[in-house]
C-alpha cells in the first residue's frame, strides 16, 4: 500500500541498469505552463519525393544513385561519424606529467550506415503491420552478423542462423573487428532528423560507447552477486507480474515505462529470455519483436494524434568482448520520447537535469497506463 504513496509525493528511484538516480515530482503536472509550445506537424507526405535523397531511383546526397529498393536497403553513411580509414594517432608518454594525467584522447575508426526501412517516403513505423517491420530486424541482424566477431560464442549461432540474406552486393565487409554496434532511430524534427523518409542509422566503433558500457557494467555486477541470474530477465518477470506499469507483452517480450524511466512516456522492450543479441531471436521471437514494436510506436502515436518524435535504440551484446561481456549481455531496446503534456510541450532536460540528477513529473505508472489505453488501430488511419 505504501507506494501508492510514491503518485503523490516527491522521491527518487534507482536505475538498475545505469546504477544512477532519477528524482520523481508527480504534483508538479499541477502547475500551469506558460513555456514554449512546438507547434504539431499536420504534414502530408507523398509516397515517392522526387527530392529525398533516400527515396527509390534517386541520387544520394552526394551524388551516388538508389536502386529501386522494395524493402529495406542500407548504405555506408556519406557523412559517417567515423570511419574506416584515418591518419593513425599515437599519443605522447608524458610520464609523471599533469597533461598526461589529466588530458587523455584516444582514436576512434568504424562505420557508419543508413537503412532505409520502406521505399515509401510517408510511412513510419507507427504506419507500418508487424509484417512490414520485420525486414528491418532481419536487415539488423544480418549486419551484426557481418560484424560479429568470429571469436564471439555467439558467431556459430549466427552462421546457423535461419534470417533470409540481405540481398545486396554493395556491402563490403569491414576492414578491421569492432567493438560495438549501436542501432538506433530518431523520428522527427524534434530529435534532429534531417530526412522525414523511414530510416534508422547503425554505427560501429573500435570503442565500447558510454551508456551501453555502463549498462554492461551493472548487468555483469547482478550477474556475479546474484549466482548467475540476469538482471532484465529478473525484471521483466516483476513487471510482467504487477502490471502496472506495463504497456504490452506478448509470450517473448515486455514493454513498459521502467520503474527508472527519465523521460515522460519513455518505453524498454525487454527479452523475457535470456538472448543477447539480434542472432539468439528464433524466427517465431523476430515476428514477435516486430509485433512489440508495432504496438508501442502505434501507441505513440495515438497519445496525442501526432507523429510522435523519439530516439530508439538496440541495446546488445558487444562484437567483440569477453565471454562474461558476452554471456551478461540481455537484448533490450530504449525509447526516449521528448513529449509531456501534449503535442506541443515538451520536457526539457535541462538545469537541476544537467547539473545534478534527471527529474520527471508524470510517474512510469501513470505514464503506462496512458499508454495501455492508446490500442488499437492508428488515428490517421480515420482522418
Amino acid at each position: 500500500m505504501s507506494e501508492h504513496i510514491l503518485n503523490d509525493i516527491s522521491h527518487r528511484r534507482f536505475n538498475q541498469l545505469r546504477g544512477s538516480w532519477v528524482l520523481v515530482s508527480p504534483h508538479r503536472n499541477k502547475r500551469p505552463w506558460q513555456g514554449m509550445q512546438e507547434t504539431p506537424k499536420k504534414i502530408t507526405l507523398p509516397e515517392h519525393d522526387p527530392e529525398c535523397y533516400l527515396c527509390p531511383g534517386n541520387n544520394r546526397a552526394q551524388g551516388q544513385p538508389n536502386p529501386k529498393y522494395d524493402r529495406t536497403f542500407v548504405f555506408v553513411n556519406d557523412y559517417s561519424a567515423v570511419k574506416e580509414e584515418q591518419e593513425e594517432y599515437h599519443p605522447e608518454q608524458k610520464d609523471k606529467s599533469l597533461a598526461s594525467r589529466l588530458l587523455r584522447a584516444e582514436a576512434v575508426t568504424g562505420k557508419c550506415y543508413v537503412i532505409t526501412f520502406s521505399p515509401s517516403h510517408h510511412l513510419t513505423l507507427a504506419d507500418m503491420s508487424p509484417a512490414e517491420i520485420l525486414p528491418i530486424i532481419e536487415t539488423w541482424t544480418n549486419l551484426y552478423t557481418a560484424h560479429l566477431s568470429p571469436k564471439s560464442p555467439l558467431a556459430q549461432i549466427a552462421a546457423a542462423s535461419t534470417v533470409p540474406p540481405l540481398g545486396q552486393d554493395d556491402i563490403d565487409k569491414p576492414n578491421a573487428q569492432y567493438r560495438y554496434m549501436q542501432i538506433f532511430e530518431n523520428k522527427g524534427t524534434t530529435m534532429g532528423c534531417s530526412n522525414p523518409h523511414p530510416h534508422g542509422q547503425i554505427w560501429t566503433t573500435t570503442s565500447l560507447p558510454e551508456e551501453p558500457g555502463l549498462e554492461l557494467e551493472q548487468l555483469k555486477k547482478y550477474r556475479r552477486e546474484q549466482g548467475g541470474a540476469h538482471l532484465l530477465v529478473d525484471y521483466a518477470e516483476i513487471e510482467s507480474k504487477e502490471k502496472e506499469r506495463t504497456v504490452f507483452e506478448n509470450r517473448s517480450f515486455w514493454a513498459g515505462v521502467p520503474y527508472w524511466a527519465v523521460w515522460p512516456f519513455e518505453i524498454m522492450i525487454v527479452s523475457k529470455q535470456h538472448k543477447r543479441a539480434l542472432v539468439d531471436f528464433n524466427d517465431k521471437e523476430r515476428d514477435e519483436l516486430a509485433e512489440t514494436i508495432a504496438e508501442i510506436t502505434r501507441r505513440y502515436d495515438n497519445l496525442f494524434e501526432t507523429q510522435f518524435p523519439y530516439s530508439m535504440g538496440l541495446h546488445q551484446a558487444p562484437l567483440e568482448g569477453t565471454a562474461e561481456e558476452i554471456e551478461s549481455s540481455h537484448f533490450h531496446i530504449h525509447f526516449y520520447p521528448p513529449l509531456l503534456r501534449s503535442a506541443s510541450v515538451r520536457k526539457y532536460q535541462v538545469g537541476y537535469e544537467m547539473l545534478a540528477e534527471p527529474q520527471r513529473d508524470i510517474t512510469p505508472e501513470q505514464a503506462a497506463e496512458r499508454l495501455r489505453t492508446c490500442a488499437g488501430e492508428l488515428y490517421r488511419k480515420n482522418l
